[in-house]
């Protein structure tokens, strides 16, 4: 276990964000609902006084039973291929990294073992939508938008009972107390969480399991119902949702979660967050039916491929690097690389290595760069009428340059010396000569 204190603008913000941002989910949602995905009406209404927030309310779909019948067996059925199917598809995809894996070592020096079936739980959800919509038809191809708000309802009690239940866990019975971190206030304690790898049982793990399946594996078939729905309304697809739903799948990978601990930040983000402003494009494609120019969208598709290139190489390199420890080509020759030593809080010294050829010699986190580029293609998919679709790469860009920076500020007190040397070789962050 151990301590940390808590600096004022750390607190007044978490304290903001476990106010706010049940309501900024809200907002946006109902902004599409009631007003055309308009960001400014449902302001400029209620200054007017041509509406109050109680009639705004009153509009809005409420819980509703089929919902919850939903959402139970949604997650119900993701907790079945993570817990009772294991991982096959990393033995025909080549370079794939699945089945039982170590994770990376905590804080307090444990290395946990995962069960690694992501890909394998997304590819055989995919493939029931695909059946369900061509052969089957238990349920219609548009279930999601059709149940959207009430399902918010049903998400949000998932999203507070899980973060609930860590937060309690932690102080009656934690996984693993040295990995615990506890701060003087209870509400940065219970946004930011205690522990760092809650488990129930040997396999069961809330981060991996709450960041990867109910809201991850959801991204993708949210977007394809609203594609349904659009067909439905419409008669036709327009090419912006096809590159919405191209674009989403490359990039549902992206969230790093492995420094941080599990609380309300991720069990209700990644529950309620996630699926429902990183989907605002689809939502607003059903409103707005935008068909863009062959020239647009080439520029869109290629703005995305470039990124995921960038993403998925440099992520690539980087597991190469270390699971060879060093013993490997990037582009064509032997890695470059500084030495470092730290020491973890079991009081034990371990050495590692900071590669600073290929592209971690470009810049210090150019996997990041590559994720703003494909969250723009994603956002300028659905033109340039509304702001409401670029609200992703606005917050995607906050979220990766604070990670930048509480990466970075780790990293120096993890490596003293060392990490100045590798900043001296590697000076940018995320764009070479710029940042």
């Amino acid at each position: 276990t151990f301590c940390a204190a808590v600096d004022w603008f750390s607190l007044i913000s978490v304290i903001g964000l476990l106010c706010f941002a049940p309501f900024i989910v809200f907002y946006f949602v109902m902004a599409c609902d009631q007003y055309q995905c308009s960001v400014s009406q449902p302001l400029l209404d209620l200054f007017r006084g041509d509406t109050t927030l109680l009639s705004i309310w009153a509009r809005a779909p409420s819980f509703t039973w089929s919902a919850a019948k939903i959402y139970t067996i949604w997650v119900a059925f993701q907790l079945f291929l993570y817990m009772c199917v294991p991982d096959v598809t990393h033995k025909f995809i080549p370079g794939y990294v699945g089945g039982v894996q170590d994770g990376a070592r905590t804080p307090a020096g444990l290395i946990n073992k995962y069960e690694i079936n992501g890909l394998q739980c997304w590819l055989i959800t995919h493939a029931l939508w695909y059946a369900n919509a061509q052969h089957f038809h238990w349920f219609p191809p548009t279930i999601i938008f059709d149940h959207w708000i009430p399902l918010m309802w049903c998400a949000n009690i998932l999203g507070y009972a899980v973060s609930s239940f860590a937060f309690i866990k932690a102080y009656l019975f934690p996984t693993n107390s040295e990995d615990c971190k506890f701060t003087g206030n209870v509400f940065y304690n219970y946004m930011m969480g205690i522990e760092f790898n809650p488990r129930v049982g040997k396999w069961f793990d809330f981060k991996l399991f709450f960041n990867g399946r109910p809201g991850i594996v959801a991204w993708t078939l949210i977007n394809l119902s609203y594609m349904a729905k659009q067909q439905e309304l419409y008669g036709h697809v327009t090419n912006s949702m096809v590159l919405v739903n191209v674009l989403s799948p490359m990039y549902f990978m992206t969230i790093d979660i492995c420094h941080d601990h599990f609380g309300w930040y991720l069990g209700w983000g990644d529950c309620v967050w996630l699926p429902y402003l990183y989907t605002l494009q689809g939502l607003y494609l059903v409103y707005h039916p935008v068909q863009l120019s062959t020239p647009h969208a080439l520029a869109v598709l290629l703005l995305g491929l470039v990124g995921y290139y960038i993403f998925r190489s440099t992520n690539h390199q980087k597991d190469l690097f270390r699971r060879t420890e060093g013993s490997c080509s990037i582009w064509g020759r032997k890695p470059v690389y500084i030495e470092c030593s730290y020491r973890s809080a079991d009081g034990g010294v371990h050495r590692s290595k900071l590669m600073t050829s290929g592209f971690w010699g470009v810049a210090r986190h150019l996997n990041y760069t590559g994720d703003l580029m494909g969250s723009l293609a994603y956002c300028a998919a659905c033109g340039f009428g509304h702001v409401l679709p670029y609200f992703y790469i606005v917050y995607m860009t906050i979220l990766l340059v604070h990670r930048c920076v509480r990466d970075e500020h780790r990293c120096g007190s993890k490596y003293g010396k060392d990490w100045k040397r590798y900043t001296d070789a590697v000076p940018y962050r995320l764009v070479p000569g710029l940042f």
